[in-house]
């Protein structure tokens, strides 16, 4: 029996047709997305469900989808499906990243333009039947320094544009790397030089903790005077109420946004000042990008459902049926180890290395390299997942290696990922016990014993008598129950670990006291 599509929201018709040329049985109903009683009362009948923003795949929809095996969202964004409903259905849910990037790009590059020639007030103004050639100085482009927050794959195309304008262009992003900078032309900048140098300054990162606020007031006071900020990438990445007061100052110029703290944007800070241009989100609104992501979407969701292909999913690696029940632990355990060291390493990652000794060497280890890449890189990049993380790596120039062999120690199978950045070398190893459960059990070099948990506390000191008495005293303090406590060192007196696992978030201040007590030279909270 061929399989059945059902598409929900407003498709290009030729994603319809790419469908039935695949021999899949496709059901158009464009307007039924908005209903989602009606979409409820009818999943059940599908294989593959083809949406945009307007249908929500909640739990509700998915507990009704017998069939269901695969939702694609045509376009990046999957906040209108329930990730870990689809996931513990077993629904792969797939987006197309990159089909909106040459769009967004161009939107941000209009309007820049748009800043530099006050385009919108001059159109107001000549058509109110004025003519006040004075009044709208503008300035030039050319020449001009353009500092660009996350040159991933919209950023480097803006980057590309802008060095077509004969503008200079700098870049702040953790993680390009300076070959890949060489490569496409761009100055790369620690975050507050090109606060300094920067004419205009244009977003282009996810939004995460790392990068919220990122144009905060403090970074606002270090931009040039008459600096003109575009944001077309998500709302919160610039402190909105901060931004107003910088523009009411006059010290900057001028702000673009296409995006906002919150949307629909009906009322914010910046609506009504002068200098500052609104859209209401357009930057994958044409129709080029609307058609790219319909097909794109269209041909995975047949790859998927006609040969079992999987790509750009959010929520599962490329594993057979075979193969899941083995490597479902160690796709854990690397994308843990992966996530510690992320939540670890701020500076440039130039190098990542997966070493798999023993049994999980006979396993996809495609798979688990993938995971630990993931967990390495979401710190900073919320949007990245197991199946585009060595594309996301290759893009920003991070070398990513991977060695099998023999086991040679105590464990039947371990997995250590070395980051290599320019200033340190980083290495993690676990294991998976018979339980099930991924553990670390070296660090640095450094012998530990710990499982992974949601709030953790890693500290790494000096071995001297008396740290241990005061780090716990000072947790409990501060109304901090302790779960589990994991010591390890190198020698006796020289350097030392303790990862300790926490009930509930460690507030800032805890964590100051914890940095400041005698001999501790780092102490980082970690959430899994």
């Amino acid at each position: 029996m061929a399989p059945r599509v059902l598409i929900s929201d407003a498709l290009s018709p030729a994603a319809v047709q790419i469908f039935k040329d695949r021999g899949i049985e496709v059901d158009f109903q464009p307007n039924l997305g908005k209903d989602k009683d009606k979409l409820a009362e009818i999943i059940g009948d599908y294989d593959g469900l083809a949406i945009r923003s307007a249908s929500k795949v909640t739990p509700k929809i998915l507990e009704k989808a017998a069939r269901l095996k695969v939702v694609g969202r045509a376009g990046i964004g999957v906040d209108n499906v329930d990730i870990p409903a689809a996931t513990a259905k077993g629904v792969i849910v797939m987006n197309t990243p990159f089909g909106n990037s040459i769009t967004t790009a161009e939107h941000a590059i209009a309007m820049m333009f748009a800043l530099a020639r006050e385009i919108p007030a001059a159109d107001a103004s000549t058509q109110a039947g004025k003519w006040e050639k004075n009044r709208f100085m503008g300035v030039e482009l050319t020449a001009k320094t353009l500092g660009i927050i996350g040159c991933g794959n919209i950023g480097s195309i803006v980057a590309d544009r802008a060095l077509g304008l004969k503008m200079k262009v700098v870049a702040f992003d953790p993680f390009l790397s300076p070959e890949r900078a060489l490569d496409i032309g761009v100055e790369k900048v620690e975050l507050d030089d090109l606060l300094a140098r920067a004419d205009v300054i244009t977003l282009h990162t996810p939004l995460t903790e790392k990068t919220r606020n990122v144009l905060s007031a403090e970074a606002l006071a270090k931009t040039k005077k008459g600096v003109r900020i575009v944001n077309c990438a998500r709302g919160g990445l610039v402190d909105e109420a901060a931004l107003a007061e910088a523009l009411k100052s006059g010290h900057v110029a001028g702000a673009a946004f296409d995006v906002f703290v919150t949307e629909p944007a009906t009322e914010n800070p910046l609506f009504g000042l002068p200098g500052v241009i609104c859209t209401p989100h357009l930057g994958a609104s044409t129709s080029e990008a609307q058609e790219n992501v319909a097909l794109q979407v269209a041909e995975q969701m047949s790859d998927y459902l006609l040969r079992g292909a999987i790509s750009n999913a959010v929520n599962f690696p490329s594993i057979t049926a075979e193969e899941a029940p083995k490597l479902k632990p160690f796709i854990e355990l690397a994308e843990k180890l992966g996530s510690f060291a992320g939540q670890l390493t701020d500076t440039d990652i130039k190098t990542v290395r997966l070493t798999y000794e023993g049994a999980v060497a006979d396993l996809k280890i495609k798979a688990l390299t993938s995971a630990a890449v993931a967990g390495l890189l979401r710190p900073a990049l919320a949007d990245v997942n197991v199946v585009s993380a060595p594309s996301v790596a290759k893009e920003r120039g991070i070398v990513v290696e991977e060695t099998t062999r023999a086991a040679t120690g105590d464990y039947e199978s371990l997995v250590t990922l070395t980051v290599v950045t320019d200033r340190m070398e980083r290495s993690l190893s676990g294991t998976v016990f018979a339980d099930g459960r991924p553990r670390i059990v070296d660090i640095k070099g450094i012998k530990v014993d710990a499982e992974f948990a949601p709030s953790m506390i890693y500290v790494t000191n000096e071995d001297k008598p008396g740290f241990v008495g005061r780090f716990a005293s000072l947790l409990g303090d501060a109304g901090i129950n302790i779960a589990t406590f994991a010591l390890g060192r190198d020698h006796q007196g020289g350097d030392a670990i303790a990862l300790v696992e926490v009930d509930g978030a460690v507030p800032a201040e805890v964590l100051a006291k914890v940095q400041a007590l005698p001999h501790v030279k780092q102490a980082k909270p970690l959430t899994f």
